[in-house]
């Protein structure tokens, strides 16, 4: 009896030991199973590619063509690295070598060797980045970060500088899934636990199976999504207490990851995310373990200390470009409109007082500081009045409305705009960009004769997402996005953002207040909510635009957007259509896209010749029509 007490007293301690602790695995088995986890993501990955070559072809996803557009602001040297590296042979070849070094990866050793194969398999993947942007994933950056790093551990011969690199790997480990947590709590998707179904029933990630279960199991699959949430926000606590919570941890991190391959499609998380994990156990177990001994763990609170030190610096710079963001220009105002709202606009000219006055509308992300060249050609070179404004939740226009968000409040707001900011007895020509066409188009309405004419740049469509397949697939995912970077920016992540290319397209003048914009959470959230409007109301579009009569419209379209998309350019056209008993006019910018219409200097001179000879014609006709009626009546006088 005594021993039957002790095996089973015996068994729960066992059980315990074999659940809870750290993972006895010591530096070099650690750098091994990384780097050979990090290994097959690599031959999956170019394996992948060598089976999908036909995608580097003419109008292939990955045309480097077309892809390089993405590098074409990068240094010279590095855009010629590229162009090299990515033709169809030497992709193909460096494909093929990558495979088989990370075969030989795969096979045991401890080889210094193995250091130059993780550096090999980590440049390459680096290198081939913008070639394949089409088809990579989070997997390839985290195997990339691996292989550096592990490569770097194996070539150099401090134990020291081994461990730092171990540390730098594990620390970027839980710092990804703090965040993705962390991120994801801040919406109420997860925490109400609708986003788990949101996306097993998509096309592009989702599990028919998985979807089905979710359905027939609602508080089952809202349990699942709360330990997704509570394992990504407290994966830290693998380190406490001397490592006793690693191993669930970890096992649930790699359930998680197995799942995503199988569930999601993708494949590669299987053995990209728990290529970490090893150099997680190493440095979670207490140094005081055999396995361990010896571990250098100075790299922790250097990495502490530096993290609270760009905490610090984040926080400064974000409120400095808050402040930068939301400060007006020496011309601007501010309005309060019908719903409250704030807006601040500039009067960019006054005009003389018997001309029209243009204001200026601008698109989804977007402020009036994107319409830089075509405003400041209108204020300093034509003596017609010119208004720009942010909407609400821009720049330094505030949303005080109290109700939900709906299209009519930025529509009232335009009008308010209007009826307030340009007197009286002067008309208004409305310009809008994107989404703030349609804003102008269903402003005519309340405006009514004081609308001299609208001008539509790359408009816009109620219709878009009936009618157009690429606007359904390109706007499936545009909520997510804003939704992710509007809580990351909230996270004080700002700091980290690198400038976008197309700033540097903007007037010199403009391009710190419009970087300063593109950092601040609330532009992106003010995104989110009008995102979703437009969707809702788009959506329940009847099909047939509401006549507009009497009020001229130009209609101005990018050829990337209608050469992409040949139904946007049948939409423009229908927007024309609509302004009955007035003139109008349909113009293709070529070699224009959606956005650079604006911001290049180029593109939106021609945008603004355009848009002043066709109101010069306006101004003209009844000069001609008026001469035309004289010379008649002097010929009748004459009878």
């Amino acid at each position: 009896m005594k021993l039957v007490r002790r095996i089973t007293s015996a068994v729960p301690d066992k059980l315990a030991s074999a659940v809870l602790g750290p993972i006895p695995v010591g530096r070099d088995r650690a750098l091994g199973l990384s780097e050979r986890l990090a290994a097959a993501t690599s031959l999956t990955s170019s394996l992948e590619y060598l089976s999908q070559r036909h995608e580097m072809d003419k109008g292939g996803m990955n045309d480097w063509d077309i892809a390089k557009d993405s590098v074409a602001h990068a240094n010279p040297l590095l855009r010629r690295v590229l162009d090299i590296a990515s033709g169809r042979r030497t992709t193909t070849a460096l494909h093929v070598t990558r495979a088989a070094v990370a075969s030989a990866m795969l096979l045991p050793g401890r080889s210094p060797w193995r250091g130059a194969g993780s550096l090999f398999l980590g440049a390459t993947s680096a290198l081939l980045g913008p070639r394949q942007h089409y088809g990579s994933d989070g997997a390839d950056q985290v195997a990339t970060l691996v292989q550096l790093a592990t490569g770097g551990a194996r070539l150099v011969p401090s134990p020291a500088a081994k461990d730092a690199l171990m540390w730098y790997v594990a620390l970027q480990s839980n710092l990804s899934y703090l965040v993705s947590g962390w991120v994801k709590l801040l919406g109420p998707d997860w925490r109400d636990g609708s986003a788990l179904p949101g996306v097993m029933r998509t096309h592009t990630y989702g599990h028919e199976g998985m979807h089905t279960w979710i359905r027939n199991n609602p508080r089952a699959a809202k349990l699942l999504a709360h330990g997704v949430l509570a394992l990504e926000c407290l994966f830290p606590l693998a380190y406490l207490k001397g490592g006793r919570l690693t191993r669930p941890v970890l096992a649930g991190a790699a359930a998680f990851h197995l799942a995503n391959g199988y569930f999601m499609g993708l494949g590669r998380f299987a053995t990209a995310f728990p290529a970490m994990h090893p150099l997680i156990a190493y440095t979670a177990a207490p140094r005081t373990h055999p396995a361990v001994a010896g571990r250098d763990d100075r790299a922790l609170p250097a990495a502490l200390t530096l993290l609270a030190g760009a905490t610090a610096a984040a926080g400064v710079t974000a409120v400095h470009r808050r402040m930068r963001a939301t400060e007006g220009w020496r011309t601007s105002r501010v309005l309060t409109t019908r719903h409250g709202n704030r807006l601040q606009y500039e009067e960019m000219a006054a005009g003389d007082a018997d001309r029209p006055v243009f204001v200026l509308a601008a698109g989804l992300l977007s402020t009036s500081e994107h319409y830089a060249w075509i405003s400041e050609r209108l204020a300093y070179e034509t003596s017609y009045g010119v208004i720009t404004y942010a909407r609400a939740g821009y720049a330094g226009s505030h949303r005080r409305a109290t109700t939900a968000y709906r299209l009519t409040e930025s529509v009232d707001d335009l009008v308010d705009l209007v009826n307030g900011a340009v007197a009286p007895h002067r008309k208004v020509v409305l310009v809008g960009h994107s989404i703030g066409g349609e804003l102008a188009r269903r402003a005519v309405t309340h405006l009514g004769d004081r609308v001299h004419g609208v001008v539509y740049l790359d408009s816009s469509h109620p219709d878009q997402f009936h009618r157009s397949t690429q606007q359904r697939v390109t706007g499936a995912g545009l909520g997510s996005t804003f939704t992710s970077m509007s809580r990351a920016l909230r996270l004080g992540t700002g700091a980290l953002l690198t400038r976008p290319w197309w700033i540097r397209e903007l007037p010199a003048a403009y391009q710190e207040k419009v970087f300063a914009q593109y950092a601040d959470a609330r532009m992106w959230e003010a995104a989110r909510r009008e995102w979703a409007a437009l969707r809702e109301d788009f959506e329940a579009f009847p099909g047939r635009l509401a006549p507009i009569e009497g009020v001229p419209a130009l209609v101005i379209s990018a050829q990337r957007t209608v050469d992409r998309d040949p139904e946007q350019l049948l939409m423009h056209r229908e927007l024309a259509e609509a302004h009955r008993g007035a003139p109008t006019e349909t113009v293709v910018v070529e070699g224009a896209g959606h956005d650079t219409l604006l911001i290049n200097s180029r593109y939106a001179h021609q945008v603004t010749d355009r848009v002043l000879a066709f109101f010069q014609n306006l101004d003209e006709r009844p000069r001609a029509a008026r001469s035309t009626r004289s010379v008649t009546l002097r010929k009748e006088a004459s009878r």
